[in-house]
């Protein structure tokens, strides 16, 4: 369940009954002890009769309508409305109580036992509708919870009544004050049931048998019938004969056995009842809602356990001759074992009848409920009577106390036995579980969704672990069969396993096997499968195989995809060199719901099967994400991945070759951002204006950890756009560096920005840094969640403020909340495999959202290392850094990469894995060259800021040249039709990552928020089968020509392919006869229109895609994120 079964106690269908249930129980407890303990100490005197024969016997007459009545009871509880039906045996209670007040009063024996035993007889008439109205009012996993709340608040009421019966009566007016709280009890369970919902009758048309004899065997027997039910039954029974045995004999075992006064029978009173009641809510803890005698072998062994050793505990004590009361006798570490039995024992019945109560209220028919729940209320009171008559038999025959404890040892012992035997697999599960959950801990989501499976279900896996499959095979539940390889299903290791689970034999070079397999699934089965086929040996999700795809398909079964999450970090998984091991991490499974694939009926042969393993492959890797943890804020992320890969693990280095942990990046944070905080305010955003380094990313965290949005200003866009910027993000302060300012030559553009803001210089504030600080920082470090949640925003709150270009006119402010950037984060790593042994190498600016996401943020939230390099044109300088460092994934763009592979040699590149493009179109030529130079594929993606940045991305799993790859996982997306176009359409998405809002110059400060996470692109794009996007240009970036959209982009292609070694950038203006002419600017200086229009030629390009103009530059204007400068462009050619 996603809630706990507390939350049933604020729902109206609940709670009336709990609190109906509760008074009962309570009233007829209160009245009971206080009868009792007037006749022995009043009545019996007085009268000259046997007490303790007048108690037996009132205990008889409590129990005989359980006997007589409970087949009417039940009929009855069926044939109506059971609310109504409720109310009425309430009333009945406040007659009843009426009587028994005024017996209390005048003290008529007589009188007062035909009272109990009326009482006796609306309890009998109250516990079949107060069973069977649960299933009416809950859901079937809410069941388990309800039931412990039933059976908690019960023993406590039994507590409450029997306590309050017992220091009431004997008091002066003891009888009045009895009587007056039976009334009042009464009333108030009176007003309670009217709040009960109603509940129909399940049998309406049922023709009641008088004949009570008839009637009563006719029940016993149908329950009988059903061997799980009166199973269940016997279960409920025995644990009653057990609990009633005890409750009987705790006065004689305290005062004869422990030498205890009355005290100590109320201390063994309040444990029975408390550990019941805890073990009871802990049996839904345990079960998570799910009906199952998953605990109940284990909760009877345990019951064994404790009560014999409770025999031990008291046997060969000799009571001291003055009674102890209970403050001493918990007070003596000699009694700190009974207590412990006691409690223990309680808890055990707890979790032992809980389960079974539900088992009886799911699998009895609708209509016959209410009479099998009688037919349980009779066997109870049997078995009662019975265990009485046991233990009265064994203490004329001259035994102990004990020796009755040791009696039910050895009859419980039995009974554990059989249940073992009756259910072997749910004892080894049960043990299995209690196993894992100690040792690692481990957490069950979204279980719920398994039973909207049906009965034909594919459960698909990620595999990280040999841990994998004892955990599934533990918490799944219902008893799964295994698709395993022969070849393992072979090994010695594998056979004594596989004797406890059921399991397929696959043998991947037999066809027919698979056919085998999909036949067993048609057979209503449940099928774990794990797709990858192997244990991870990444860490992330690996090669998805078609199999569990087209096994789904062609059985016309629902896929379950099923996360397990922690595992890879223990000694049984196969990344041991790749992350930090230990022997204990916290495990999570969790459940996401079932889906079927949509595969069109015409698609058959090997692309069906293609196909189906892409949409696998789509729903492993969205399980993934889905499963990730974005609700939270980008620091308390920095300090998760610090608990994981700890606080040594290198996370970043610069230029400066000092490379810093975990630990001395959150220690900075926290120490600078103590500084920061002091000096600036929390509802404004602080400028950011600092190159890639270390000292940036410290800076970038301390703000985040004390509440403060950075604004990532763009100092490759001048003085103009960062003044721009401040303004539409209202910024009051900015922090720098006096050593970056001068190494870039940015003296008048920050004189420029002091006119605005404030200018903070990390220089000084190192100076202000004091050992006290440092001290400070050191011993915060180890509350820093703490101090961080001091300070924190939510995790849909903006994170940081990111500026465009300016590629389209002035800067916007793009808004960005944690979980923008965190989904992000997330869906990257859902689809590419990284670890912690990677090293990035990211010279893309963090103003930029491609370097601030992918090249900063996604390594050192995962435990990847990155190297910062504060500008990406130093074409010479970064593949020899790529190779020094050793760099396996980096980061560019089009023109950067251009720029390397003119100058890199071939082996500065060895170590890389992969190489990531975004931001600009990647050329043909580039990849050729990437390609045949270096050996690697460069892997194009796409995005925008106010994605965060990444939409879609080729992988190295599904790649396609010429395309920008497939969406993340949680982007959906639709194509809006465009005029003038008639492929394709212009892309607008919607995801998690989609920003907040714009900030604007025109409307400072004003958030201009989004609308259901969705963004327009602007972007005209092609989508194929397989979900690849392929760019035709932007919307703004066609010109209409003769009437005839032409794209931008095309005609860029189109010179690219004429002259691929250089930039070249396209333009429209205005044209007075054709609506709009194309100008073409190129770096290739003999460049002219006639090889172009030939090019068009032999490609069949039209020849409105050859620009009217063409204009060879020294070179094409750029901005600092390595996108085409378009509006200087434009500016310099209409000017």
């Amino acid at each position: 369940m996603s809630e706990t079964q507390t939350h049933l106690l604020a729902t109206k269908r609940f709670l009336p009954l709990f609190v109906t249930q509760a008074l009962g129980a309570l009233n007829d407890n209160l009245f009971k002890n206080a009868l009792a303990l007037l006749i022995i100490f009043r009545i019996a005197e007085m009268a000259e009769i046997d007490g303790q024969l007048m108690v037996t016997t009132a205990a008889g007459l409590f129990i005989l309508p359980f006997f007589l009545f409970s087949a009417t009871a039940g009929q009855i509880a069926d044939k109506f409305e059971k609310s109504r039906l409720i109310r009425t045996i309430k009333v009945a209670e406040v007659a009843i109580m009426g009587l028994g007040a005024a017996g209390l009063i005048f003290g008529n024996v007589t009188y007062l036992m035909t009272v109990l035993f009326l009482m006796g007889m609306q309890s009998a008439f109250f516990g079949p509708v107060k069973y069977s109205i649960l299933p009416d009012h809950l859901s079937e996993d809410e069941l388990v919870g309800g039931n412990g709340l039933i059976e908690a608040g019960t023993f406590l009421a039994i507590l409450t009544g029997t306590i309050a019966g017992g220091l009431l009566i004997l008091q002066d007016n003891g009888t009045v004050i009895v009587a007056s709280g039976v009334m009042l009890v009464a009333l108030a369970g009176l007003a309670s049931s009217f709040a009960i919902p109603k509940a129909p009758a399940p049998a309406p048309d049922m023709k009641l048998n008088p004949n009570i004899l008839a009637e009563t065997w006719s029940i016993v027997r149908k329950a009988g019938a059903q061997r799980g039910i009166f199973l269940s039954i016997l279960g409920i029974s025995w644990f009653w004969l057990v609990g009633a045995t005890f409750l009987a004999q705790f006065p004689a075992f305290a005062k004869d056995v422990l030498g205890g006064d009355e005290t100590v029978v109320t201390l063994f009173l309040t444990l029975f009842s408390v550990g019941i009641g805890a073990g009871s809510l802990l049996c839904n803890r345990l079960l998570d809602g799910e009906v199952t005698a998953r605990y109940v072998p284990l909760a009877a062994i345990g019951m064994t356990v404790f009560i014999a050793d409770l025999f031990f505990a008291s046997t060969g004590r000799v009571p001291s001759a003055e009674l102890t009361d209970a403050v001493s006798f918990v007070s003596a570490a000699a009694h700190w074992r009974i207590v412990f039995d006691l409690l223990a024992i309680a808890i055990c019945g707890g979790l032992f009848i809980v389960p079974l109560y539900a088992i009886l209220q799911t699998r009895s028919e609708e209509t016959f409920r209410s009479r099998i729940i009688a037919a349980n209320n009779i066997l109870n009171a049997l078995f009662m009577v019975a265990g009485a008559a046991t233990a009265a038999l064994l203490l004329t025959l001259g035994c102990s106390v004990p020796a009755i404890f040791l009696a039910l040892a050895i009859g419980n012992g039995i009974v554990a036995i059989y249940v073992c035997g009756l259910l072997p697999d749910t004892l080894i599960k049960g043990l299995a579980i209690s196993l894992l959950k100690l040792l690692y801990r481990v957490e069950i989501k979204g279980m719920k969704h398994y039973a909207q499976a049906g009965k034909r279900a594919v459960i698909v896996v990620n595999h990280i672990s040999f841990l994998d499959a004892i955990i599934l095979a533990a918490f799944l539940p219902i008893k799964p069969m295994f698709a395993v390889n022969t070849h393992i299903a072979q090994h010695w290791w594998m056979k004594p396993m596989l004797r406890l689970v059921d399991f397929f034999a696959v043998d991947p070079t037999n066809p027919m096997s698979t056919k085998g397999l999909i036949k067993a699934v048609k057979e209503d089965r449940h099928c774990v499968i794990f797709p990858e086929g192997r244990i991870t040996v990444t860490g992330a999700l690996m090669k998805v195989y078609e199999g569990p795809g087209m096994i789904a398909d062609k059985a016309d079964a629902m896929l379950v995809p099923v996360r397990i999450d922690g595992a890879q970090y223990t000694p049984f998984s196969r990344v041991k060199d790749k992350v930090r091991i230990r022997w204990f991490p916290k495990i999570t499974m969790t459940v996401l719901p079932p889906r079927r694939f949509e595969i069109p009926a015409e698609m058959v042969g090997r692309e069906r099967r293609q196909l189906a393993g892409t949409k696998l492959y789509d729903v492993m890797s969205q399980m993934i994400f889905e499963t990730e943890d974005c609700d939270r804020t980008l620091f308390q992320a920095l300090l998760d991945a610090q608990a994981v890969h700890g606080r040594k693990h290198p996370i970043a280095e610069d230029i400066e070759r000092k490379p810093i942990g975990y630990g001395r990046l959150v220690t900075g944070a926290l120490v600078l951002g103590r500084k920061l905080a002091a000096m600036t305010q929390a509802d404004r955003p602080v400028g950011f204006l600092l190159p890639n380094s270390v000292g940036g990313v410290v800076t970038f965290f301390a703000l985040q950890a004390f509440g403060r949005v950075p604004a990532m200003l763009n100092f490759s866009t001048g003085t103009k756009s960062m003044r721009a910027a401040l303004m539409a993000a209202q910024v009051d302060t900015v922090v720098t560096s006096r050593r970056f300012i001068a190494l870039g030559n940015l003296e008048e553009a920050v004189a420029a920005l002091a006119e605005q803001a404030e200018i903070i210089y990390l220089e000084d504030l190192r100076q202000e840094i004091g050992l006290l600080d440092k001290l400070a920082g050191l011993f915060s470090r180890h509350f820093a969640h703490a101090v961080h949640d001091c300070h924190a925003t939510s995790p849909d709150e903006a994170a940081v403020i990111l500026f465009t270009s300016g590629s389209e006119g002035t800067p916007k402010g793009v808004v960005l909340s944690h979980a923008n950037l965190l989904s992000n984060r997330h869906q990257l790593a859902a689809r590419i495999d990284f670890n912690p042994t990677d090293i990035v190498f990211n010279a893309l600016p963090i103003f930029h959202s491609f370097g601030l996401t992918g090249g900063t943020l996604l390594p050192v939230l995962s435990g990847v290392k990155t190297f910062l390099y504060p500008s990406p044109l130093h074409y010479r300088i970064v593949p020899a850094l790529v190779y020094d460092t050793n760099a396996t994934i980096m980061f560019g763009t089009d023109t950067f990469l251009t720029g390397y592979a003119k100058v890199a040699h071939p082996y500065d590149f060895y170590s890389l894995r992969y190489v990531f493009a975004g931001a600009e179109k990647v050329k043909d030529e580039t990849r050729r060259v990437w390609s045949d130079k270096f050996g690697l594929r460069v892997l194009e993606g796409y995005g925008a800021t106010e994605t965060a940045p990444v939409i879609a991305a080729n992988t190295p799993m599904h790649f396609k040249a010429g395309t920008v790859g497939r969406t993340m996982p949680g982007i959906t997306y639709e194509l809006e039709p465009v005029p003038g176009i008639n492929e394709g359409g212009k892309l607008v998405v919607t995801g998690p990552n989609v920003m907040l809002g714009y900030l604007r110059a025109e409307n400072p400060g004003v958030l201009e928020a989004t609308e259901n996470n969705s963004y327009d692109t602007g972007d005209i794009v092609t989508v194929d089968r397989e979900g690849f996007i392929t760019i035709q240009g932007r919307a703004k970036r066609f010109a209409k020509i003769a009437g005839e959209m032409v794209s931008l982009t095309a005609v860029e292609a189109l010179a690219a392919a004429v002259w691929p070694d250089h930039m070249h950038a396209a333009i429209s203006i205005p044209n007075a006869r054709k609506g709009e002419q194309i100008i073409l600017l190129t770096e290739y200086p003999d460049a002219d229109r006639a090889a172009l229009s030939e090019q068009a030629r032999a490609d069949g390009i039209s020849e409105l895609t050859v620009p009217a103009t063409v204009r060879p530059v020294d070179a094409v204007p750029v901005l600092g994120t390595g996108k085409v400068d378009y509006v200087a462009i434009t500016a310099s050619a209409t000017s």
